[in-house]
């Protein structure tokens, strides 16, 4: 967890912490609780305060120190139980965000310091998020920490001979400069780049890697960018740049001139040796360009398999908007996004390093498989906020009379699922039928308030916008004839509705939004 985690000590000096997430503490729970396979699937959940010891909060309720989470976790005897629970969950959250009116996708996402074989999130597609989200008309979703493309083919360079050959580039360091003065493309070059991934000790021994710290060198295509999620994720640890004497020693050549030539790499990502890692895109190609590991020189004909071979080829890039999704092809859309939800197949992560077993079938310990699964409460708020404002100010960049500040919120969350606004409370029959409309809602189920102020109607309006309630009735001078005026501000229309066909009107409506 890192220093996001809240530590204090006691008067005593013991050490304590401020819990972020609680797998650890439903696992203690079910390590006493559980005893044989007869009792499982289990699935726990609660709503509980969570820390977090961000460096910088900001944007209202998205990136604070305390939040309200709901969790659950499930427990179940084998990977097919795990999928079933994990299901379950997916289906559920669909439901409850649906429910809550937020235009949400679920993507693929990596699970970080959680673990597990994998995970989703569900995103909302906001310009306030801080998450960027790929997506296409396909229905592929992911994070951008786990998306991936198809790539159009390049061709490549002709060979100037059968093996890698020095290029003298005095003082031509970066891609776009040897690619201009070679006369080539950032996609014929090979991106160097150097990490050292640290493991903190404990965490050395649970994944048996070797050492506490070690080189990573990553190779790209020229065009591409390093994403440094999944290439953490093959490192099995936290990333850092290497310093320039670290360099030195790993390449024997100075920054600029970096290339893969002359490394040793290991043969396994946990057998000691440089970890050297391929981007996929670069897996089959051939008379490459690359760094010479020699001060002012780079390599022709450099071809991956033949002339080096890496520790391991995976995907370790990151895709860019407009390429074609890997499903059918169809462009890539990129976007900012805020969490909501996520949800984990922890696997054997906890249950089997903290000692959770039940009995099984035959009378045999096994280790019960778990999954993890979170609900940002006051993030569904913040999201139907933003979701609200942004659709405002477009319409507003259309229309100059609309407040680009208001916002609604969907029926199912709202503070209020109507108000009925009397214009005019010094008129009799105007607050008898606001008073007898407001009734008649709250009898038909209808979450309702009754703005009986003695203030003008403009005030009155704006202070039902600013809580965000969804539909407004008002009761004015159209009384006369018999009518009230229904604002839907999630549709931005307003209609004119008979008194007595307006309470089961809106019953409908915010039935059919709930």
């Amino acid at each position: 967890m890192g220093d996001n985690m809240f530590r204090l000590k006691d008067r005593k000096g013991a050490e304590l912490c401020l819990a972020m997430t609680h797998e650890e503490i439903m696992t203690s729970i079910a390590r006493n609780e559980l005893r044989s396979y007869k009792q499982l699937p289990q699935i726990w959940y609660q709503i509980q305060t969570k820390f977090r010891d961000e460096p910088r909060p900001k944007s209202g309720l998205l990136r604070v120190r305390q939040f309200t989470m709901k969790d659950a976790y499930s427990f179940d005897i084998d990977e097919a139980g795990l999928d079933a629970s994990y299901q379950k969950h997916y289906d559920t959250y669909c439901r409850i965000f649906t429910r809550c009116g937020l235009e949400f996708v679920a993507v693929d996402a990596d699970s970080g310091a959680m673990g597990g074989s994998g995970s989703q999130e569900f995103m909302v597609y906001t310009e306030a998020g801080e998450d960027l989200i790929a997506s296409s008309a396909s229905g592929y979703a992911a994070n951008l920490e786990k998306a991936t493309s198809k790539l159009a083919p390049v061709e490549d360079l002709a060979p100037t001979s059968d093996k890698p050959e020095e290029v003298h580039t005095p003082n031509f360091r970066t891609i776009d400069e040897v690619g201009a003065f070679l006369q080539t493309k950032s996609h014929h070059q090979i991106k160097t780049m150097a990490y050292i991934v640290e493991h903190p000790e404990s965490d050395a021994k649970q994944l048996k890697v070797v050492g506490k710290t070690r080189a990573v060198v990553a190779f790209l295509r020229g065009d591409h960018q390093l994403n440094e999620t999944k290439l953490a994720a093959i490192a099995l640890g936290e990333l850092r740049p290497m310093t320039p004497e670290e360099i030195a020693e790993t390449f024997k050549a100075p920054a600029g001139y970096l290339g893969p030539i002359g490394l040793e790499a290991a043969p396994h990502p946990r057998k000691p040796g440089i970890l050297i890692v391929l981007d996929a895109a670069l897996e089959g190609r051939t008379n490459l360009i690359a760094g010479a590991n020699k001060e002012e020189y780079h390599l022709r004909n450099v071809t991956p398999g033949r002339d080096f071979k890496p520790t391991v080829t995976a995907d370790i890039r990151n895709i860019n908007e407009g390429e074609p999704d890997p499903i059918d092809g169809q462009p890539l859309r990129l976007g900012k996004a805020v969490e909501i939800g996520h949800i984990f197949k922890l696997g054997y992560k906890y249950s089997q390093s903290m000692g959770a077993s039940v009995l099984n079938a035959d009378g045999k310990e096994v280790t019960p498989i778990m999954g993890s699964y979170g609900i940002g409460i006051e993030r569904i708020l913040t999201a139907a906020i933003e979701s609200s404002a942004a659709a405002n100010a477009i319409l507003a960049a259309n229309d100059p009379k609309a407040p680009a500040e208001q916002y609604a919120l969907p029926a199912a969350i709202a503070p209020f699922q109507c108000v009925v606004t009397i214009t005019n409370v010094r008129e009799p029959d105007l607050l008898a039928t606001g008073e007898k409309v407001a009734a008649a809602l709250s009898t038909a189920g209808v979450d309702t308030l009754l703005d009986d102020r003695d203030e003008r109607a403009g005030v009155k309006f704006k202070d039902a916008e600013l809580i965000g309630i969804p539909y407004r009735i008002n009761i004015g001078k159209k009384l006369s004839e018999g009518l009230v005026e229904l604002v839907d501000r999630l549709t931005h229309t307003t209609t004119d509705l008979p008194i007595d066909s307006a309470v089961e009107h809106l019953k409908a409506l915010v039935t059919s939004k709930s």
